[in-house]
């Protein structure tokens, strides 16, 4: 390295014009597939669900079904349209997904998870909104173990003094 390159300071008064970098917010760009989907991974227990997002009409399908016959409850349907209005964007995405394990509580929310992230990939400023609402998190509580000794995982066998 050559002299004339380092710059050395006198005093602590040749500092005032020299301004601080700002910090820059991490820049996030839309990914997608060939086909113009954005796809994202879902978990929520057991269960795994892959969530593909496309413009449309703002149809549902769950394996194949309509969400409607898939998650017959209106809580489960509820829980899935729950990033979609947070996010002000109903009826504009047609959402397919397939999803594995669990029951439907764990399936729902694993798919509502799964459409958060693949609405963040396909709209990249709708991060702020989502990540408010809690959607991108992943719910970490699952089943806790049996351990040995227990008849469930905290339950103890009956006692009988007898």
């Amino acid at each position: 390295m050559a002299d004339e390159d380092v710059k050395t300071l006198e005093d602590l008064g040749e500092l005032t014009g020299i301004e601080p970098e700002a910090p820059s917010t991490p820049v996030y760009e839309q990914k997608l597939d060939a086909q113009g989907r954005a796809y994202a991974p879902g978990k929520r227990k057991d269960a795994i669900a892959r969530v593909w997002i496309k413009p449309g009409a703002g149809r549902i399908t769950v394996n194949g079904k309509d969400h409607d016959k898939y998650f017959a409850r209106p809580v489960l349907q509820m829980i899935l349209k729950q990033p979609l209005s947070a996010a002000e964007r109903n009826d504009q995405y047609d959402i397919s997904c397939t999803v594995t394990g669990g029951g439907l509580s764990g399936q729902a929310g694993a798919v509502r998870h799964g459409i958060s992230k693949a609405l963040t990939h396909y709209e990249p400023e709708l991060r702020g909104a989502l990540k408010k609402g809690g959607f991108l998190t992943r719910d970490a509580r699952v089943v806790e173990r049996k351990k040995y000794g227990k008849r469930k995982a905290r339950r103890s066998f009956q006692f009988s003094k007898r």
